[in-house]
């Protein structure tokens, strides 16, 4: 019996419904993750459902959302820092030193910093090098400048960046307003604007924007320097939090940051990232890491393995979906 037009259209719209559920649910993933993590922190321990609750359990979760977005820019480009971490963690020496006892000084050597992330995106592209081998060097290089700048653990936040990371709004606590303003203006920008249409082209199709006229070069320059940006703004929030400095202090926050970025939505290749998203990835990090182990009376050593898990379950779901999508 052949198929009649009627009935060619019917399945046809209906695996357009099913493949536009899917891009929804997809869509929906980290929201959902960090819902769930939500969810048993509350079934554990109701009292930390709170405006204290939230203040305490998110208050490292601003630096590691902007390292997150810093990370976020790099693998729109369809590259991989992995010098995130040790830049934050020497932005955070800078903070607490130069920035505290000469403000002028330790500006221009933050502003520096970001001029050669830019310069880093640069090298990369025009010798066609890979970014994980360049970033990796450069990890080094960030942890030798944190120790030349700190050599012990110490130095001080400056008084106007404590007034800001202790700010205490009504109702609402700072660590959720803050990742609230974070993913708005990041996705405004990125996702919504002309420019950031290319800057995810540059990952997206680079052949296409080359023929249309676009710089990669340029992109690429533009995508580390936003990186470099962010990662400096994650340095001088964690200072702002911690009151003083460690030349170890970010180490972890490149994991985070990678972890963050993918439970978000966001992919290695194709230039597919979404600001949002990674902003709630860092979050549920944030929230699944110290808070929710501590809840559920499990050691802290095993903060990584459940980082790992979430991504891993995460990973896994969206595969799935994938497949119904396609």
């Amino acid at each position: 019996m052949t198929a009649t037009p009627i009935d060619n259209g019917f399945k046809g719209s209906a695996a357009r419904n099913a493949a536009a559920r899917a891009r929804l649910l997809r869509g929906l993933l980290p929201a959902l993750s960090l819902a769930l993590v939500l969810l048993a922190i509350a079934w554990l321990n109701p009292r930390a459902i709170s405006y204290f609750g939230f203040s305490l359990m998110l208050n490292l979760a601003i630096p590691i959302a902007l390292a997150t977005i810093a990370q976020m820019f790099v693998i729109a480009g369809n590259e991989l820092d992995l010098s995130i971490g040790t830049f934050v963690g020497f932005v955070g020496c800078v903070t607490a030193t130069w920035l505290k006892d000469a403000p002028l000084i330790g500006i221009l050597i933050l502003a520096g910093s970001i001029g050669i992330y830019a310069l880093l995106g640069a090298l990369i592209h025009l010798r066609n090098l890979p970014s994980i081998v360049v970033t990796l060097g450069m990890s080094f290089v960030w942890q030798g400048l944190a120790i030349l700048v700190l050599p012990k653990p110490g130095g001080k936040a400056p008084d106007w960046l404590l007034a800001i990371m202790s700010f205490k709004p009504p109702f609402i606590p700072f660590p959720i307003i803050a990742a609230l303003l974070i993913a708005a203006v990041v996705h405004f920008g990125l996702m919504r604007t002309s420019y950031g249409v290319i800057l995810r082209g540059s990952g997206g199709n680079p052949a296409a924007l080359k023929r249309a006229g676009w710089s990669l070069l340029k992109t690429k320059i533009v995508l580390f320097a936003l990186a470099g940006l962010f990662g400096v703004l994650s340095g001088m929030a964690l200072i702002g939090i911690t009151t003083s400095a460690d030349a170890n202090i970010g180490n972890g926050y490149t994991l985070l940051a990678i972890a963050g970025v993918i439970l978000g939505g966001g992919e290695f290749v194709g230039g597919r990232v979404s600001p949002i998203g990674a902003v709630i990835g860092a979050l549920t990090l944030a929230l699944a890491a110290s808070p929710l182990l501590t809840f559920m009376h499990i050691p802290p050593d095993w903060q990584v393995a459940a980082n790992g898990a979430i991504l891993i379950i995460v990973l896994a779901a969206r595969v799935l979906i994938s497949r119904r999508e396609r």
